[in-house]
């Protein structure tokens, strides 16, 4: 079952980033990632075409209070986001357990240094030690290798694998893992 969240006054802080929720000011470093072709098809959405785009988006992001923005340290700047989804089909995972699907995007300037794997433990960490949650799951498509590694290097284990109708109206195989909190008995 989908656990409650709301990230508003939520601040984790890693060695490079800080995990923050969005605000208006946001937008214009939104945007500058957004907009960059290979970026959101990778999660399933086109680059946005228009500043009015990610404005929307950010609005969503802000009222449904579930996403972190990831402000590079020292400059202030957001070059990706995390999102704490619902878990919206039925994968095999009993009712009683409460959890939510890791969700992310990074700027295509910051791929490769390992800032995602870095802001996915530290969300893990405050899910399973602050929110009690008893699982989270996060899934890739198949021909995403780079979000594969991020999941691989935070500990998850694969659950099942499924076709998701993306925004773009396309079709793509998904690969789910699941990751238990250590802390709870089974």
């Amino acid at each position: 079952m989908n656990a409650p969240v709301d990230v508003t006054n939520i601040r984790i802080e890693t060695d490079r980033l800080i995990l923050r929720p969005w605000r208006q000011e946001d937008l214009e470093d939104f945007y500058e990632y957004a907009r960059v072709d290979g970026v959101g098809q990778m999660a399933g959405w086109q680059p946005h075409a228009s500043m009015e785009k990610s404005q929307a988006i950010l609005d969503s992001f802000i009222l449904e209070k579930k996403t972190f923005a990831l402000e590079l340290k020292g400059s202030g700047k957001v070059i990706g986001s995390l999102g704490l989804e619902t878990q919206g089909r039925n994968v095999g995972i009993p009712e009683e357990l409460l959890g939510r699907e890791i969700g992310y995007v990074l700027s295509k300037d910051f791929w490769g240094r390992g800032l995602m794997p870095e802001a996915v433990n530290a969300v893990i960490d405050y899910c399973f030690s602050v929110l009690g949650f008893d699982y989270l799951t996060c899934g890739h498509f198949v021909r995403n290798n780079q979000s594969r590694r991020v999941i691989e290097k935070c500990g998850f284990h694969f659950l099942t694998e499924y076709d998701f109708e993306t925004r773009m109206g396309t079709s793509e195989r998904v690969k789910l893992y699941i990751l238990y909190n250590p802390q709870k008995v089974r």
